[in-house]
């Protein structure tokens, strides 16, 4: 499988590059990201939520970093997920911050079929890729993902009712909703 997709941040290079250097932020805009330990400079270890509710592990191995420019990494043998991949970082035109592009290739564990039943549960690798970067581009210049109340993990109305789209309150519910 392979993803690539770019976006652009808000934000100076060198604070774009050192927040994704830490390989530890990586649970904080990765949907499917549960855990990273780094070891050291050049090798950490990654848990993930996998299809089917299965979990998934591999080692990475940085293979090649030029600081505020590029990190290039690739998984160490044995991987339940083999991977590789590079995220390139450039001055954005008009000095409006920085480009992140992110180039990946993995193997999806159970192969084709792996592949087959992901895309059947919505885990397209391109939209995965692109909605991580959303959420990065949300933790960068806002300090948090943002959620709204129409999204499936979004917040309750006034912390008192939950909001379903397409779906006036009822009179009760709305006597009931601070302003």
């Amino acid at each position: 499988m392979h993803a690539n997709s770019a976006v652009t941040v808000l934000r100076p290079i060198d604070e774009v590059y050192g927040f994704w250097r830490d390989f530890g932020n990586f649970p904080q805009f990765m949907q499917h990201v549960l855990e990273v330990k780094v070891y050291d400079d050049t090798r950490s270890h990654w848990r993930a939520a996998g299809p089917a509710g299965k979990t998934v592990e591999w080692d990475a191995i940085v293979t090649e970093e030029r600081p505020d420019e590029l990190i290039a990494w690739q998984s160490a043998e044995g991987a339940d997920v083999a991977n590789r991949g590079v995220v390139r970082f450039s001055p954005a035109p008009g000095d409006r911050g920085t480009e992140v592009r992110v180039e990946i290739e993995y193997t999806p564990p159970g192969g084709p079929l792996g592949t087959l039943v992901a895309k059947l549960f919505g885990e397209e690798p391109q939209q995965q890729v692109d909605d991580d970067l959303r959420r990065f581009k949300q933790v960068m210049e806002v300090g948090e993902v943002v959620r709204s109340e129409g999204t499936p993990d979004g917040a309750h109305t006034a912390g008192l009712l939950e909001q379903h789209p397409g779906q006036p309150l009822t009179e009760d519910e709305a006597r009931n909703v601070r302003p």
